[in-house]
């Protein structure tokens, strides 16, 4: 454990308990008693109000006031935390992701705790493979060092890229490695289901001076294009969960018309195409004549 760590260790231990002897706080970090006088020290002059307590039973203590006042995470934002970490825990699966659940478990009090949110995700065995990747380009990232790999695109080409990695980046169900590309000497976003034989290099790289400049969203997010589309009262709550109630207009004559935003592209096409026969596209013509050419391909698999 680093000094830092251990300091911060003090503080949330002491937002607990009322008082806390040096002997215990010596025995819980594995350090000597005169470290914990030099950490009290230090956290004093960072106008972190703590002092002592004289007697039998004296030891440290924190400022009611400052506990009342100035507490820096409540029960209540300790269990906020720990429910997106478990449905981060489900995507990432790491077990960094689980020490953290566990220590801001244990600061939290077992009565007070109330999990009352739930994630689950499908356990696919592609994830334990696209885990193998994201671990790698997190140290190539977090240690600036080059990373080299395999890359399909969505047409099948197959290229060997050399990358500074600079942000990975979850959207929707799939991972991206955005960095500057050596071969292409530009910045490109790589899809990680897409990577293979993966390497994290010995040599470092300096991070660039326009990295900061760079769009960090865009590249995810495809061209939109709003749509018209009659639908059952089946997939009602889907569409809902998706793109809110006023998406949906109720007719008189109980259909329901839906005007929704979807990709203009092929990943669009296969959106609309899962819901089957509980969707008719009506608007734009020329997007519904696009659909209608792909539903077509999908039928020539079968012919």
């Amino acid at each position: 454990m680093t000094k830092i760590e251990r300091l911060i260790s003090i503080i949330m231990i002491l937002l607990k308990k009322e008082v806390v002897s040096a002997k215990e706080f010596s025995q819980l970090f594995n350090v000597s008693k005169r470290t914990i006088l030099r950490d009290m020290e230090t956290l004093s002059l960072s106008n972190i109000p703590i002092y002592s307590v004289n007697g039998v039973k004296g030891g440290y203590r924190i400022m009611d006031e400052y506990k009342v006042d100035k507490r820096l995470l409540s029960n209540s934002d300790l269990e906020n935390i720990l429910t997106a970490l478990g449905g981060l825990e489900q995507i990432l699966l790491t077990d960094e992701v689980e020490r953290t659940i566990n220590k801001i478990e244990a600061m939290v009090s077992p009565l007070s705790l109330n999990r009352s949110i739930q994630m689950s995700f499908y356990d696919w065995e592609g994830r334990y493979e696209i885990l193998e990747t994201l671990k790698a380009c997190q140290e190539s990232i977090l240690k600036k060092k080059l990373i080299s790999f395999d890359y399909t695109d969505k047409n099948g080409t197959e290229t060997n890229r050399m990358i500074e990695p600079y942000e990975l980046h979850f959207s929707e169900s799939s991972w991206y490695l955005k960095g500057f590309c050596l071969n292409r000497q530009e910045y490109r976003t790589f899809k990680l289901s897409r990577i293979d034989h993966i390497s994290v290099e010995e040599r470092a790289f300096h991070p660039r001076d326009d990295w900061s400049g760079q769009g960090h969203e865009g590249s995810y997010l495809p061209q939109l294009v709003a749509i018209k589309a009659w639908i059952s009262s089946s997939i009602r709550d889907q569409i809902v969960e998706r793109y809110g109630r006023k998406s949906i207009e109720n007719h008189s004559s109980g259909s329901l018309l839906a005007t929704i935003y979807v990709p203009q592209n092929y990943s669009g096409f296969q959106f609309l195409a899962s819901f089957g026969t509980h969707l008719k596209v009506v608007e734009p013509k020329t997007y519904v004549e696009e659909f209608r050419n792909y539903l077509y391909q999908m039928m020539e698999n079968y012919s």
